[in-house]
């Protein structure tokens, strides 16, 4: 096991009881709770499934702290509402690409897993196959922001990075956090700070 698990278990077990702390957007939704961990064999038989190979750290998030609830954003999607995703094509320079949803057979570039919610047409993924294996990324699926890349290098310490910031009572924008100074401003919509 790798050893981040028992800090982030402890870690997210007070999040929801520390009164100083950010607002994550999509909490009411999953509440900080976490669905049942996967065991080996159902990651496995998903990998094969799909013919691609869970990066280390989210693989180690699914087994030994839960399969789906609490992270950024509505939290971690059960693996039945997993996508495998491709990025679209790059159109003129500097134009933001959006993502498709792929199967084995049509493949012919990177791959990412759509594992995090985070409402109408954005999605936060994981990227599986490429040189961003095991980052984070956001993105719109249509194309009409991003995609961004995490500076996390792996998922572990994307998450451990959501729950400190939460911890400290920070805003951040990437992840949607919002600081309890900054929840009670009147123009708090006005103020929050593009990170």
């Amino acid at each position: 096991m790798d050893p981040r698990i028992p800090r982030l278990r402890r870690k997210l077990a007070t999040i929801p009881f520390l009164p100083l702390r950010s607002h994550s957007f999509g909490e009411e939704h999953h509440q900080f709770r976490l669905g049942p961990k996967l065991t080996e064999s159902r990651v496995a038989a998903f990998e094969a499934e799909h013919d691609i190979a869970l990066p280390y750290a989210y693989r180690q998030f699914l087994t030994h702290i839960g399969g789906s609830g609490a992270a950024p954003f509505y939290g971690v999607m059960p693996l039945v509402r997993w996508s495998v995703l491709v990025m679209n094509p790059a159109g003129e320079p500097g134009a933001p690409r959006g993502f498709n949803v792929t199967d084995r057979e049509t493949r012919e570039s990177d791959v990412f897993l759509h594992i995090i919610e985070m409402g109408c047409t954005d999605v936060c993924v994981l990227e599986v196959t490429g040189p961003l294996t095991g980052r984070v990324l956001t993105g719109n699926s249509d194309g009409h922001w991003g995609p961004n890349v995490s500076s996390a290098t792996d998922f572990l310490d994307w998450y451990e990075r959501w729950l400190n910031q939460m911890n400290d009572g920070r805003d951040n924008r990437a992840l949607e956090l919002t600081s309890p100074r900054l929840r009670a401003h009147p123009n708090r919509h006005r103020l929050a700070p593009k990170i």
